[in-house]
């Protein structure tokens, strides 16, 4: 199977992403593909039309993310439920999840037009926002789910259950609910364990718990998270999804996080290993 229409998608105010999307926009021309260019991006590149990104996510055969982790994983959450492979190139420093290097790009690239690319599994997370009774959000997240409290909040109570089974009633600055994609980004930062992409698995970390014991626990990817904001305050707590999205919750309100049926499935670089990738990123082994 040869593909034929290629979404690009990249850091908009990254000047070299505009010069790599252009000259990738003609290579994909002259290899009989449609390019299919965001409407924001579309802008930076000469006689491109921009198409919606609804009509993008419902053409692409495969995705070019020009750019890092952030915009990757802001993509990936727009082409949730679809599979379709997504080729991340990151033109800075190593990314987690934007590992193919521009040097990369066109000999991995030439493989996914061949309907061959070699790709990683990625799982993500179904959110469901509840209020009063009722389901008023749904999201799908690659990375993690956070629910903490605003700069000047005083310590806020998450009422938490797993498959309806109560945890504890984390007190402190937050939760993090990551998958295993995820567990590089706030969750480690906050004491996470590191998990193996591939794993199937669900990590819950607290912010800055109040009770010292609360540690970060690993559950099945099968549970069902659920978590209630039982505090009262005067503060704002926020549920943010991927670090991008974010929704004002109330007291009373529940959160309840589960696997997604659908996975983004990410294009690999064939020069590196995720161990090597970790061992640049967080610079184990340097003095």
């Amino acid at each position: 199977m040869t593909l034929h229409n290629v979404a690009i998608f990249a850091k908009m105010h990254d000047p070299r992403c505009q010069v790599v999307a252009n000259e990738l926009v003609s290579w994909l021309e002259e290899r009989g593909c449609a390019p299919l260019v965001d409407e924001h991006l579309a802008r930076h590149i000469s006689n491109q039309k921009g198409i919606p990104q609804e009509e993008i996510r419902d053409q692409a055969e495969l995705v070019v993310v020009l750019g890092g982790d952030g915009t990757l994983i802001s993509v990936a959450r727009l082409f949730s439920g679809r599979d379709v492979p997504i080729l991340g190139v990151n033109l800075g420093s190593l990314g987690f999840l934007t590992e193919i290097t521009l040097e990369e790009l066109y000999p991995r690239l030439e493989r996914c037009l061949e309907g061959n690319p070699r790709v990683s599994e990625r799982m993500m997370l179904e959110v469901t926002l509840h209020r009063e009774g009722k389901a008023i959000e749904k999201c799908h997240v690659l990375n993690d789910v956070v629910i903490n409290k605003g700069a000047l909040a005083r310590i806020v109570d998450l009422e938490t259950r797993v498959n309806r089974h109560f945890l504890t009633t984390y007190k402190g600055d937050g939760l993090i609910i990551s998958t295993p994609t995820g567990s590089t980004g706030y969750s480690m930062a906050a004491g996470g364990p590191i998990i193996q992409p591939l794993m199937s698995c669900i990590v819950i970390t607290p912010i800055c718990p109040h009770t010292l014991t609360n540690r970060p626990i690993v559950i099945t990817d099968d549970s069902i998270v659920s978590v209630t904001v039982t505090s009262s305050f005067d503060e704002n707590v926020y549920l943010t999804l991927d670090g991008q999205v974010g929704f004002e919750l109330k007291e009373g309100d529940s959160v309840e996080i589960r696997r997604a049926l659908k996975t983004t499935a990410l294009v690999m670089s064939r020069s590196k290993d995720y161990f090597e990738i970790l061992r640049t990123k967080l610079k184990w082994g340097e003095r």
